[in-house]
């Protein structure tokens, strides 16, 4: 059992251990977001260079993670978010 401040956290989502890479679709499911949204996210953040973004992707627990924040961040973008200090 996660301590009380873990289980709170929204990062500390509990991904399938078994897994390596997640699909696009498991991506979006588990980011609570459409796959268009998904999509766009990549294409913004990645694939932003003039590189056409590929039609079947797969993603780590890493780029969950990264996804993640790209989603978190969007929610107010009047807010410059600032790193937490010790």
């Amino acid at each position: 059992m996660l301590p009380q401040k873990a289980q709170m956290n929204p990062m500390t989502k509990s991904l399938n251990p078994s897994k390596d890479y997640y699909t696009e679709l498991e991506t979006a499911d588990y980011l609570n977001i459409s796959l268009t949204r998904l999509h766009s996210l990549l294409d913004e953040h990645i694939f932003n260079d003039g590189t056409p973004r590929p039609d079947h992707l797969t993603f780590s627990d890493a780029d969950l993670v990264l996804l993640e924040f790209w989603v978190k961040g969007e929610e107010n973008p009047k807010v410059i978010r600032m790193p937490r200090r010790n």
